[in-house]
């Protein structure tokens, strides 16, 4: 068996499973994106110079998006090596990276898109145990 990974993301964290003839191995990694704060000054009250006060949203995606780009890049890192993988999660994340994937064009091949709400590491090291059985070891 070659190298085989499952992986939940989202955009606070990756936890990637890597599955190889040595054995499992888990890891994790943390993005540094923070949660989006909502804009102070968001009040009628504030009059016509709100906008001068709060950081426009342009900047604040860019930032966002410079942030997620890093994140991503450290993912794929792990990943680079993989003959395929499986990717899950509750959002948006997996689809994004999942093209950034294909984009990056890794030697290995997308086996499975899912999404799945948050669980716990050991349920996603099982879930990735799980789909190697129901394939034989094949994926």
């Amino acid at each position: 068996m070659r190298t085989k990974v499952g992986l939940w993301t989202d955009h606070r964290k990756a936890v990637i499973v890597v599955v190889t003839d040595k054995g499992e191995e888990t890891k994790l990694i943390i993005s540094k994106v923070e949660k989006q704060r909502r804009r102070s000054g968001d009040s009628p009250l504030k009059g016509p110079y709100e906008a001068q006060q709060v950081p426009s949203d342009d900047s604040r995606e860019a930032r966002l998006t410079g942030t997620l780009n890093i994140y991503y890049d450290a993912v794929i890192a792990c990943i680079r090596d993989a003959e395929s993988i499986l990717i899950f999660g509750p959002g948006e994340a997996k689809g994004k990276l999942k093209k950034r994937i294909e984009r990056n064009k890794l030697s290995g091949g997308i086996v499975g898109i899912e999404t799945i709400d948050k669980i716990t590491d050991r349920q996603i090291a099982a879930k990735v145990r799980q789909y190697l059985q129901k394939n034989n070891g094949r994926w």
